[in-house]
């Protein structure tokens, strides 16, 4: 076993510190502007601008272009007026895949019984959502999501569809002006997350990490999830199958976490200490009422309403505690 590095060490231990102290305020337009020259070359670097965002968090007013940032959408390296290229580049080739599929839809149809199984899917998962906020107005337009959910099981043959998505891909959309950006920082927020909230992909991952980090952590907990909370931790896998997305109280909580997820500040696999600290709120109440696995799950599912820098905060302590230990090769692989 081998300990991280001391640069990881410290990195951990600075992003951490911030739950000891009050938190500045999120980064807002006038600062995020001055990260940048008179060219709207970066001028800061990219870690500070990622641990700036790790600590604070964005404002609303500036979410939308930094995610173009941090997914990969953008070029750190880019110039304002490149910039503008890639926007039009990306809306190009949206249009161009959509008409695309127009093209190819009936023969899918015809050939394809998986293609109209999860096209009905995704018209019933759309259906269900409930898209008013608390005083009954519309968010989103749920003929366009459809429309980005459809071109992208179609196109990205590694994600393909699965429930869960159109919930996803309407946070998306209510922060994106236009369908060309929410479809293609979809794509780009799963590549930059290693998919990890992909069934097929990354879910059986983190759950096996997750197992990891408690054996190593927290072994009294591990001993009495292997006997009596035997499959709890695999039961968990829709808090990554959503990126955590029903335990906050408000979409701003979840784009707080996602957006720390996609700056790979502290470590990379963020999610799996996230995923620790929301089961260390049930910790205590599982030993002593010595919960069973189905008990344990719903104790996890009654975890709602959370504020997502506490959570951060929370998971950053995780990490920090991780790294001042012997940490296991397949532990140490995954973060780093």
């Amino acid at each position: 076993m081998t300990t991280l590095s001391p640069e990881n060490s410290l990195s951990a231990r600075l992003s951490a510190s911030f739950i000891l102290v009050k938190r500045k305020p999120p980064i807002d337009k006038t600062e995020w502007d001055g990260f940048f020259d008179e060219n709207g070359q970066l001028a800061k670097s990219r870690d500070f601008v990622c641990v700036s965002i790790l600590e604070r968090g964005l404002h609303p007013s500036v979410r939308t272009e930094a995610w173009k940032f941090l997914t990969g959408y953008y070029s750190w390296q880019s110039s304002q007026d490149e910039r503008l290229t890639v926007d039009s580049t990306r809306r190009k080739n949206y249009d161009a895949l959509w008409q695309m599929y127009e093209k190819i839809q009936p023969l899918l149809e015809n050939l394809h019984r998986n293609f109209t199984e999860t096209q009905n899917n995704i018209t019933c998962d759309i259906q269900r959502l409930y898209d008013k906020d608390p005083l009954g107005n519309v968010l989103i337009d749920k003929k366009r999501l459809e429309k980005i959910l459809l071109l992208s099981y179609v196109c990205n043959t590694r994600a393909e569809y699965q429930q869960g998505f159109h919930e996803m891909v309407m946070l998306f959309q209510l922060m994106l002006e236009h369908d060309h950006e929410t479809f293609w920082l979809f794509q780009f927020f799963l590549q930059k997350t290693e998919h990890s909230c992909v069934i097929n992909i990354g879910v059986g991952k983190n759950l096996d990490m997750l197992n990891n980090l408690i054996n190593f952590l927290d072994p009294v907990f591990a001993e009495h999830l292997k006997g009596k909370g035997a499959g709890a931790v695999q039961s968990l896998f829709p808090w990554f199958c959503l990126c955590f997305q029903r335990a906050f109280k408000s979409f701003e909580d979840v784009w707080r976490l996602w957006e720390v997820l996609l700056t790979g500040k502290p470590c990379r696999n963020f999610q799996v200490p996230v995923a620790y600290s929301l089961l260390q709120l049930v910790r205590e109440q599982v030993l002593q009422e010595s919960m069973a696995g189905d008990d344990i799950l719903l104790a996890c599912n009654r975890l709602v309403d959370l504020d997502a820098d506490e959570l951060v905060s929370a998971a950053c302590l995780v990490y920090a505690e991780l790294i001042q230990k012997d940490v296991p090769q397949p532990l140490k692989d995954f973060f780093l």
